[in-house]
């Protein structure tokens, strides 16, 4: 089927792969960035005034070294809402190529592009899923490469533990965490960091099966 689709009736990935990648990349950074701040929280020990929520609504004024997680945090915040606007942007375009190619409609509608991430129980295969329907409409007969499961399995292993893209807690929650247990926020920090490595390699397999 994709011999007989003309290149022009194809969305250009290309650009929109390389700022996911780069995006991806730089989301990497940031998550390593958080957790080499949150080593040095948790060796600095908890401040003899407590922990930075103190109950009741009553906040003491943040550390210098508290004050930087928070701008740390927020840079962090920053680029991973980069991150997610240019991967779903690429997701997309490849997404409409593959339907162009396979000549039938995805199996996930468009707005679970993006309702996928965010609808409860839903978000726990749905956007998996729409890669591997992206895929195997783009290279028929083609094993699913082994990237998309790595990212994924990781992927969920970042949300789940709550520090994740989808993660609500606090940032002083977060300190007051690395205070008292620093070695699960790590173990979760590396399970998104990795996720975002792996989602780069599946951004270049399915963009190559694509060109």
């Amino acid at each position: 089927m994709n011999d007989l689709v003309a290149p022009s009736a194809l969305r250009p990935v290309r650009t929109a792969a390389r700022c996911a990648v780069a995006a991806l990349a730089l989301a990497g950074a940031a998550w390593v960035a958080r957790a080499l701040w949150q080593v040095r929280l948790s060796a600095s020990g908890l401040p003899a005034y407590g922990l930075p929520d103190q109950g009741n609504g009553r906040h003491r004024p943040p550390t210098a070294l508290e004050d930087a997680y928070h701008v740390v945090s927020t840079l962090g915040d920053v680029v991973t809402v980069l991150c997610a606007i240019t991967f779903l942007v690429w997701l997309s375009r490849v997404r409409d190529n593959a339907r162009a190619l396979s000549g039938r409609p995805p199996r996930y509608a468009w707005p679970w592009v993006y309702a996928g991430w965010i609808v409860p129980v839903a978000n726990l295969w749905v956007p998996r899923g729409i890669v591997a329907d992206v895929h195997r409409a783009s290279a028929p007969g083609e094993r699913l490469p082994r990237s998309v499961n790595w990212w994924w399995g990781l992927w969920l292993a970042g949300m789940v533990s709550g520090v994740g893209l989808m993660y609500t807690s606090s940032t002083d929650n977060v300190i007051a965490r690395a205070y008292e247990n620093v070695q699960l926020l790590l173990v979760a920090d590396a399970a998104v960091v990795g996720a975002a490595l792996a989602a780069i390699f599946v951004v270049r397999d399915l963009t190559k099966a694509q060109q």
